[in-house]
């Protein structure tokens, strides 16, 4: 089996990457149901399951986008998707293609694997402990 040394090298790197990406989007989620941008979620109320969500869509992905307290903040999200595809999308079908919530599985996976790995060298994270 052939193996990519130049991917294995910068795997690093690739997870920082990975996990500036996965914050900065999820971060979009959160400003539409506060500020109607990108997209208009409608009048979402703070003190509400989806206010609740907003604020850890725009807080957890900004701790998740700059590697602060990356571990518990993905873990807390990783929940937060858990809960939302089960409490919006799975009511749609079993399929997540059927019932439109693969953005919510993706988003689940991706910070439960961000919880394990961490933050990688390029994060706020890393620079603490350089200290």
């Amino acid at each position: 089996m052939p193996k990519f040394t130049l991917l294995d090298r910068w795997s690093p790197q690739i997870l920082s990457l990975l996990r500036i990406v996965v914050g900065f989007l999820f971060i979009w989620h959160g400003t539409s149901k506060f500020f109607h941008y990108p997209l208009n979620f409608g009048d979402v109320q703070l003190f509400s399951l989806m206010g609740l969500a907003g604020v850890l869509e725009i807080g957890g992905g900004a701790l998740v986008c700059v590697g602060l307290f990356t571990k518990p903040a993905a873990f807390l999200l990783s929940g937060e998707m858990a809960f939302a595809y089960f409490m919006v999308h799975a009511k749609g079908g079993f399929l997540p293609l059927v019932n439109q919530g693969e953005g919510a599985v993706l988003f689940c996976f991706a910070f439960l694997y961000l919880a394990a790995a961490g933050g990688g060298p390029i994060s706020l994270d890393a620079m603490m402990r350089k200290r």
